[in-house]
């Protein structure tokens, strides 16, 4: 008898279930009755406390369009892992006790970064560990496309498409501030597909004067309206050169609520133009899945039945050009996928005359 067990841990994406469902699918095909899948609840908390529950073939059936997750999730930073708290649990053994105590043969894991940080962790302790990448942010070092990815640009290119017609009917200036804290694939990937006339990732800071001379300029040209894909984790040149430390409390004490506001405040002030912020937020990571990602997120998990079967663990499996394929943990965990600031993307905003504030 085979023992899987599976968990979503992090923030929740669209294709979570597309790709439970292609892991819990492929492995019923290959060991039918032989097989038993556990699902364990709210991530690495359920695998913490003990609270999982046997699946049902039929469990995995009617999910593949399914937005958010069947077996929940939860964020548990990595950096508490090692950490004894006040209710003195010891995670790391914890976790290893509930593997045993399942009797498991292997540990699927679905997540993004934190995520895999831990599942090196658990590897590194000899739990047989197979993980899929999963995130808006499409940040996970190792993989050309986490899922996830494509449904939320699709979203938040949706609401940057609604935004010009009032944007263009008023004459407005519109900020459209879109997921992105460390990374900015999300806005940028939306921004050109919106059809941006500004776009403002973490990883480009930006100068004020330049956005002002952005906007001063389409107005000479008649176009009496602008649209901004403002990633949430933008900042300006002048922070770009603070300290951690210093930063943190810089935006601590900023009086708006994010720093699209502020931007807005302070576009309003220097051109005069009335400035308009949109936060489509938590939106873009819910509803079901687009059909890429619905492609990729049972690819994933066909993959990763495969490594299973193959009992090839410590690897997650990663898009690389158009094929499939398992990479070490080790590889990918601590690290992050940013945009190059000479990607292709970029310069094809460029060359389109859009700017991104430099």
């Amino acid at each position: 008898m085979k023992r899987i067990g599976i968990l979503t841990s992090g923030g929740d994406c669209q294709g979570l279930n597309a790709a439970i469902r292609g892991v819990a699918k492929a492995l019923y095909v290959k060991w039918g009755k032989d097989l038993e899948i556990y699902g364990i609840q709210d991530g690495y908390r359920g695998l913490i406390t003990g609270e999982y529950r046997k699946m049902k073939q039929e469990d995995f059936s009617g999910i593949l369009t399914l937005g958010g997750t069947i077996l929940g999730t939860s964020r548990q930073p990595f950096k508490k892992m090692r950490v004894i708290e006040e209710d003195n649990v010891d995670k790391v053994c914890a976790m290893k006790e509930n593997f045993k105590k399942m009797k498991l043969d292997c540990l699927v894991i679905l997540g993004g970064n934190g995520t895999h940080k831990t599942a090196n962790l658990l590897s590194e302790e000899g739990i047989p560990v197979v993980t899929l990448p999963k995130t808006i942010d499409n940040d996970v070092w190792g993989t050309d496309m986490t899922f996830g990815f494509h449904s939320a640009v699709e979203i938040a290119t949706t609401v940057v498409d609604c935004i010009h017609t009032t944007a263009t009917s008023h004459g407005r200036v519109f900020i459209v501030e879109i997921m992105g804290h460390k990374v900015g694939w999300l806005p940028l990937y939306a921004g050109l597909a919106g059809g941006a006339d500004v776009i403002l990732l973490p990883e480009i800071p930006y100068k004020l004067n330049s956005i002002v001379k952005t906007l001063e300029q389409r107005n000479k040209e008649g176009k009496n309206f602008s649209i901004l894909a403002v990633a949430e984790g933008a900042i300006s040149a002048e922070e770009a050169k603070l300290s951690k430390k210093e930063f943190k409390s810089a935006r601590a004490s900023m009086q708006y609520p994010s720093i699209s506001y502020r931007l807005a405040a302070e576009l309003g002030e220097a051109t005069g133009q009335e400035i308009r912020v949109t936060v489509p937020g938590h939106f873009q990571r819910g509803g079901s899945p687009c059909a890429y990602d619905r492609v990729l997120s049972t690819r994933f998990g066909t993959a990763a039945a495969q490594l299973i079967a193959n009992k090839d663990y410590g690897k997650m499996v990663a898009l690389k050009g158009t094929q499939i394929i398992g990479i070490p943990l080790s590889e990918v965990a601590g690290k992050l996928k940013t945009v190059p600031v000479d990607c292709e993307e970029i310069q094809s905003g460029r060359d389109l005359g859009i700017s991104f504030g430099d």
